[in-house]
């Protein structure tokens, strides 16, 4: 066999027709429902619990005042941070924009907290 047939099958140019390109599949989730996903705050089972039975009820606009400090947080390089309002204290893991609990002030003013690396205070 000659050796110059053998050196064309391994050729960068004849290789190449071989992998033919692959059209990119659309994803499932558009990029605002991905970047709406990693900004809403979530609420643990833990922290849920926390507020039913101590009967802490925070409005929704405080809501978006959490979230849009805990953004900002993040953007800080804040992982876990300490929310203080009025009437509630809430530990937040910033990384995954998760309430982790809650207690109402009165719980907090006596707590020392510990691995909290940023402090939010709301009035």
């Amino acid at each position: 066999m000659d050796h110059r047939i053998l050196q064309i099958q391994n050729h960068p140019l004849f290789l190449s027709n071989r992998n033919k390109l692959k059209v990119p599949e659309q994803p499932s989730v558009t990029f605002k429902e991905s970047l709406q996903q990693e900004t809403n705050l979530k609420i643990s089972k833990h922290a849920q619990k926390r507020l039913d039975e101590r009967n802490i009820r925070i409005q929704e606009s405080k809501w978006e005042e959490i979230q849009g400090k805990i953004s900002e947080a993040k953007t800080k390089g804040i992982h876990d941070s300490l929310v203080v309002m009025g009437d509630a204290a809430l530990i937040v893991n910033v990384t995954n924009n998760t309430v982790i609990t809650a207690m109402n002030r009165q719980e907090a003013n006596s707590q020392i907290f510990t691995n909290i690396n940023g402090t939010i205070l709301l009035d």
